[in-house]
C-alpha cells in the first residue's frame, strides 16, 4: 500500500524510490514542470525519505511543442529538484502524442524513523497539509473561469514542496502518512487505513479547500476522475446525511501534488502542528482519525 518501493541496501539506510508523471495542468511551461517534479518527489516524501537524484521522463508531440517550450518546462522541473535538494542525472524522452513530463526518485531514509501506509494506530490524529481542490481547479482552469488571485492559490500549493512537512512528521514521532494524489483525500485515507487493518473517521467541515473550490462545485466543474474516486470509495465509505454531495465530489477529488495525510499518535498532535508551523507549512488541519474497525473502512461526518 505504500507510496514508494524501499530496497534494503543491507547497510544503515534504506532506499526508497518511485516514479510519476502527469500532463500539463497549466499553461505555463516552468510552472508545468516545476508542478511535476514537485508531485513525482513527494511519494518520496511520504515515506519520511530525502530525495536524492532522479531520471527525467518526458514525452512531446514535436510538431505542437517547440524544443524552447520543451526546455522550459525540463528547466522548471530541474530547478525544482534542485530546491528538493535532488539532482536530475540524466533522464529518457519519446515522441508522443500528448505531452507528459516527470521524474523517477531515488531518496534514502533511516529504517528505524520512516513512514509507511501499514503504521497507523486505533486513535492516531490524522493532519493534511495542503488544500483539497485541485482537480475540480483544473476544470476551471481549462474553461478560464479562475480569477488571477484563485489561480495563484492553487498554483503555488501544487508547486509547495511536502518536505516541511515530511520533517515534521518524523520529528513529531509520526508513524504513518500518505500523500494525496489521483485517487483524492478518501482514496488515499481508504488505502492508509487498509494497509494499517483500521478504520478512519473524517470531519468533513474540517478539510481544508481552495477559496473557489465550493463555489466551482456547485457550478458543476467536477472532473471524471474525481466522479469515479468517489463511485469506488463509496462501497467502503459511510457518509452522514448532512454531508452534502458536492462535499462528497470535494472529498473525493483528484489532486496534483497534493499535501500529505499524517497519522499522529494524539499526545505528540500538538507537538506535529508546531513543527509545521515552524517549517513553515501554512496549512495544518486535523481532519480526523484512526478508529477500529473494518480495514480501510471510512466514516465521514459533517463535523
Amino acid at each position: 500500500m505504500d507510496d514508494a518501493a524501499l530496497l534494503n541496501t543491507g547497510g544503515a539506510s534504506k532506499l526508497a524510490f518511485t516514479v510519476d508523471f502527469i500532463t500539463p495542468i497549466v499553461d505555463e511551461p516552468e510552472q508545468y514542470g516545476a508542478i511535476a517534479a514537485a508531485n513525482s518527489i513527494s511519494d518520496v516524501y511520504a515515506m519520511g525519505a530525502e530525495p536524492r537524484v532522479a531520471l527525467a521522463i518526458c514525452g512531446f508531440p514535436e510538431d505542437l511543442v517547440s524544443p524552447d517550450i520543451l526546455a522550459r518546462i525540463l528547466q522548471g522541473g530541474a530547478d525544482k529538484a534542485r530546491e528538493a535538494g535532488c539532482a536530475i542525472v540524466g533522464g529518457h524522452t519519446v515522441l508522443d502524442p500528448e505531452l507528459k513530463y516527470g521524474l523517477c526518485v531515488i531518496g534514502d531514509l533511516d529504517p528505524n524513523h520512516n513512514l509507511s501506509q501499514t503504521g497507523a494506530k486505533v486513535g492516531d490524529r490524522l493532519v493534511l497539509t495542503k488544500r483539497i481542490g485541485v482537480g475540480i481547479a483544473a476544470q476551471a482552469i481549462k474553461k478560464q473561469q479562475l480569477s488571477a488571485e484563485e489561480m495563484n492559490e492553487v498554483v503555488g500549493s501544487m508547486s509547495e514542496l511536502n518536505k516541511g512537512a515530511k520533517d515534521a512528521a518524523l520529528a513529531a514521532g509520526s508513524r504513518a502518512a500518505t500523500d494525496v494524489t489521483g485517487f483524492g483525500l478518501l482514496g488515499h485515507v481508504h488505502n492508509l487505513a487498509l494497509g494499517s487493518g483500521l478504520s478512519a473517521r473524517i470531519e468533513a467541515a474540517k478539510v481544508p479547500t481552495f477559496a473557489a473550490t465550493q463555489r466551482l462545485a456547485a457550478e458543476g466543474l467536477v472532473p471524471g476522475g474525481s466522479k469515479a474516486n468517489l463511485r469506488y470509495v463509496e462501497a467502503t465509505t459511510t457518509f452522514e446525511d448532512a454531508v452534502s454531495q458536492d462535499d462528497r465530489l470535494i472529498l473525493a477529488d483528484a489532486q496534483t501534488s497534493g499535501g500529505l495525510v499524517i497519522a499522529v499518535a494524539p499526545e505528540n498532535e500538538a507537538l506535529l502542528l508546531e513543527q509545521l508551523e515552524a517549517n513553515g507549512v501554512d496549512v495544518r488541519e486535523t481532519i480526523g482519525e484512526i478508529v477500529d474497525g473494518p480495514a480501510g473502512h471510512i466514516q465521514v461526518t459533517a463535523g
